[in-house]
Order: C-alpha cells, then sequence, then structure tokens
C-alpha cells in the first residue's frame, strides 16, 4: 500500500486537535486512545507526541484508567472562576435588564456593555468589564437592540439622495 500524504498536515493537525478538544464526547475518545496506545508499548513520551499532549497529561490519563477504570477517563466537573455576582444581584441584574435604562436615572434609552458596567459598580459595588457585562447579556438571555439610523425614518426623497446607486431606468420593450 503506498504511503497516503495530507495537504497541510500541520495545520491539519492543530484543526483536528481543536475539534478534539471541541465535545466532550471526542475528549472521552481521545482519553481512550492515549491509554489505548500506552496498552500497546508506547511511553507517554511517545503517546503525547502523536496525541499533541502533554506527557505528564497522558501520565494522568493512565493513573485514572487504572484507579477508576473507564470513568476515570470521563470529563470531570470543571468549576471555574466563581461568579461575582451573588444569586440575589443576579436576579436584579435580569430585572433591571428588563426595564429602560431611563428609569434607573441614565440618559440612555438602551442598555449596553458600558452602561451595564456603570450600573453594577454604582448598585451592587461590583467591578465588571464592559466585556464581560456584554457576556452577561446573553447569559441572560437579553438580546441587545440597537437604534435604527436616521435615514430609516427620513422622507423617500432623502433616502433616494442617500443611495449609492442611480435608480433602474425602465426597460424598452421591442
Amino acid at each position: 500500500m503506498r504511503k497516503l500524504a495530507i495537504t497541510d498536515a500541520e495545520i491539519m493537525q492543530l484543526a483536528l486537535q481543536q475539534e478534539i478538544l471541541r465535545s466532550e464526547d471526542a475528549r472521552y475518545d481521545h482519553r481512550l486512545h492515549g491509554v489505548l496506545l500506552v496498552t500497546h508499548g508506547l511511553s507517554c513520551y511517545d503517546v503525547a507526541g502523536l496525541l499533541g499532549q502533554d506527557p505528564r497529561t497522558i501520565e494522568r490519563w493512565v493513573q485514572r484508567f487504572e484507579a477508576r477504570g473507564f470513568a476515570g477517563l470521563h470529563e470531570g466537573d470543571r468549576s471555574g472562576r466563581p461568579r461575582r455576582l451573588e444569586p440575589a444581584q443576579w436576579d436584579a441584574v435580569n430585572r433591571a435588564l428588563r426595564r429602560n435604562p431611563r428609569e434607573f436615572g441614565y440618559a440612555q434609552n438602551l442598555w449596553d456593555g458600558k452602561l451595564l458596567a456603570h450600573h453594577l459598580a454604582q448598585v451592587h459595588g461590583v467591578t465588571l468589564g464592559v466585556r464581560q457585562c456584554q457576556r452577561l447579556f446573553r447569559q441572560l438571555d437579553f438580546r441587545l437592540r440597537k437604534p435604527r439610523s436616521l435615514i430609516a425614518h427620513a422622507d423617500p426623497a432623502a433616502q433616494a439622495a442617500y443611495k449609492k446607486t442611480p435608480p433602474a431606468r425602465p426597460r424598452r420593450r421591442p
């Protein structure tokens, strides 16, 4: 059998590794393959080189498999960083986002990340960045509505003057 080659192999290796990391099931299968290669006699260093992992990671997989079997290779809890907002504050922010910012004395009509960061600091004493506040919108199923530009409400003559393309000419019939 002739040797097969994949074009852009280095880029494809990175893409395949990212795809594996995308799904919990794929990560479990990835760990299974790592342990399987160790059972075939490869060292943790060899397996790590093949799978794009650290040798210590392969060693932990094997130790967890030895201690708990297949259950040891399943994804564990990833607690992550705790929320900066308490549950009561979280509910208050959720209620506040459903109301108009003017009701809180702000000059804006719509919530954005910058205004929410200011609101959190003033009302709850919690400092969050603008980008984190934008993530809060998504976590709270809040859709950011952007105001429409004035041209959308202009008169038809102003809209026609604003257009970049000339109006279509009527077609002649033969």
